[in-house]
């Protein structure tokens, strides 16, 4: 089982809409995983402004790719690169840190994660 950057098992981050590199909704990582979907955030409207602005346009559907697009609010399994760079732009997303994949560390500190943490509250789990 993966674990989670506190040292827990991960747990799921978000199934609407479906969420992970491998649509499990949790954010786990292999060898094809070139971008490292492994922080769990929840999206807010900064945040995704931020993205499209960077390049990735997480708010626009994608139907061809049965993409939904993003809401504030949503969460989703972000790549850890980007959200490292929202943060140094001051704008990072919160963060699950029981469903964000331990291998997140090897690009952001405990404890940049921290400070953006957020109560879990997942129902469904």
């Amino acid at each position: 089982m993966a674990k989670n950057v506190i040292g827990g098992e991960l747990e799921p981050c978000g199934r609407d809409p479906v969420t992970g590199f491998y649509r499990d909704g949790c954010c786990n990582t292999g060898a094809e995983d070139a971008g490292v979907h492994t922080v769990c955030a929840a999206m807010t409207a900064e945040f995704l402004r931020f993205s499209k602005s960077a390049g990735n346009d997480l708010s626009t559907p994608q139907p061809t790719f049965g993409f939904p697009g993003l809401q504030p609010g949503d969460r989703w399994c972000l790549c850890a690169a980007r959200w490292k760079e929202a943060h140094d732009a001051g704008v990072a997303p919160p963060v699950v840190l029981v469903s964000t994949h331990a291998a997140t560390l090897e690009w952001v500190t405990l404890e940049e994660l921290r400070r953006h943490a957020v109560d879990d509250g997942l129902s469904w789990c």
